[in-house]
C-alpha cells in the first residue's frame, strides 16, 4: 500500500469495519457532537487503529454520525476492533448506542473534492449494508468475513448465523452475528426478526389453508397436477424478455484478489439492473449454488428452476496489469445468443467495466 494514489487506478482487497450512532438525529446538536467526540476519542484509542495507522495500513473515511475504518492487515482487524470500541463504551459511556457492521471486498484509492487521499468501492459499499441490518449494539458480519475468521478457535463460538436480510435494490445478504459476554447484542436485529415472523406467518396460514382444503384437494388432485403443470409453463412465457439471472463469473486465476473482482462485478450488475422498473432481477444468494458448475445441468435447466428467461454468465481472467473479461447474455428458453463481448482493460480502467456492462 501507498500513501498516494496512483495515476492507474488499482484494486485492493480492504477490511472495512463501519460504526454509527443509533438514534443520532433524534439528538440535540450539543449532544451529537458529544457524542460524535466521544465515539472519536474511543477509536483513537483502540490498538488495532493504532497499530494500522502506525504502519500505514489505515484509512479514517467521514460520516457524519459514526465511523469508517478501512484496514489494508487482516481480517481480524476490524473484528478486534469493534470488541475493544465496545468494550470501551461500555465502560465509559453505556448510554452511547452504536451499531456496526464489518466487511471484506475490493476497494480502489481516489482523490475527494479537497483532493485528499481517499478510498471507494464495493468493499464499502455492502460494508454499510451489512451494519444498516443491526440495531443498538449489535456487530454484524458479512458471511465472507465469518468464513475468513470461522476457522479460528477463539471467534467460531461467538459466530451465529442469523440468515438473510434484505437491503437496497431487493438484494439479500447473508449475515452472522457476532456477540459474547461482554460485547455485542444477542437478540436477532429487528430487520431479520420481521423477515422470519413474515415467512413463520405465511408458512401457518398456508398450513392451516391446507389442514382445512384435504379433502378438496384430494378430490381435485388430477386437477391440481394439470393446473402445477400449465402454471410452470406460463411462467417462462410471461417472464420472457422480462426476467434475467447473472450467474456467478468464473475467476481463471489462482489470485484470491480476483476473486473478489469476479464477484465485485457481479455486485454491481446486480445492483444497477435491480434499478430497471420493469426488470425482474434474481438475487445473489439464489444464484449462488450454480457457482463453478461442472455437471451436465444446462442453462435452460436453470433457467426453469429459477423462472427466467434470460442468462448472464462471464469469466475474469488477469494477465500481468490487464483484467479480461468475457461476458455473453443467453436467451435460456431458445438457447441462442444475445450477446457476447470481451472487455480487455488496465486495472485501473477496469473499475468502471461494471456500469459499461449493465
Amino acid at each position: 500500500m501507498t500513501d498516494q494514489p496512483s495515476s492507474g487506478a488499482k484494486l485492493e482487497i480492504a477490511y472495512v469495519l463501519l460504526a454509527d450512532i443509533v438514534g443520532y438525529s433524534k439528538l440535540l446538536i450539543d449532544d451529537q457532537q458529544e457524542a460524535v467526540r466521544q465515539l472519536s476519542a474511543v477509536v483513537r484509542g483502540s490498538s488495532e487503529v493504532r497499530a494500522a495507522d502506525a504502519a500505514g495500513k489505515l484509512v479514517r473515511l467521514p460520516t457524519g454520525d459514526g465511523t469508517a475504518l478501512v484496514f489494508f492487515t487482516t481480517p481480524e482487524a476490524p473484528v478486534r476492533c469493534a470488541l475493544e470500541i465496545t468494550r470501551a463504551l461500555r465502560a465509559h459511556d453505556p448510554s452511547l448506542q452504536v451499531r456496526m457492521g464489518i466487511h471484506s471486498g475490493p476497494v480502489t484509492y481516489i482523490k475527494d473534492a479537497n483532493e485528499g487521499t481517499n478510498v471507494a468501492g464495493a468493499g464499502i459499499n455492502l460494508a454499510q449494508r451489512v451494519m444498516d441490518c443491526g440495531d443498538a449494539g449489535h456487530i454484524l458480519l458479512s458471511h465472507r468475513v465469518a468464513e475468513d475468521i470461522g476457522s479460528f478457535r477463539e471467534w467460531l463460538p461467538h459466530l451465529h448465523d442469523i440468515g438473510e436480510c434484505g437491503v437496497k435494490h431487493q438484494v439479500k445478504i447473508h449475515l452472522f452475528n457476532l456477540y459474547g459476554n461482554d460485547f455485542g447484542n444477542a437478540a436477532l436485529p429487528s430487520k431479520v426478526k420481521e423477515a422470519t415472523a413474515a415467512a413463520s406467518k405465511l408458512r401457518r396460514s398456508r398450513s392451516s389453508r391446507w389442514a382445512a382444503g384435504a379433502v378438496l384437494i384430494l378430490a381435485v388432485l388430477f386437477l391440481a397436477g394439470w393446473f402445477w403443470h400449465s402454471r410452470r409453463l406460463s411462467r417462462l412465457t410471461v417472464a420472457s424478455d422480462k426476467s434475467i439471472a447473472v450467474l456467478p463469473f468464473e475467476n481463471f486465476s489462482d489470485d484470491r484478489a480476483n476473486a473478489f473482482f469476479a464477484d465485485g462485478i457481479q455486485d454491481d450488475l446486480l445492483t444497477s439492473l435491480a434499478q430497471i422498473h420493469d426488470l425482474r432481477v434474481i438475487s445473489r444468494t439464489s444464484v449462488e449454488r450454480y457457482r463453478g458448475r461442472k455437471d451436465a445441468r444446462s442453462l435452460r435447466e436453470i433457467a426453469t428452476v429459477l423462472g427466467v428467461a434470460n442468462v448472464l454468465e462471464g469469466s475474469v481472467r488477469r494477465e500481468k496489469d490487464r483484467m479480461i473479461v468475457n461476458v455473453q447474455l443467453i436467451d435460456a428458453l431458445q438457447d441462442r445468443h444475445l450477446w457476447a463481448n470481451r472487455y480487455d482493460r488496465t486495472l485501473g480502467d477496469s473499475l468502471g467495466m461494471e456500469g459499461e456492462l449493465a
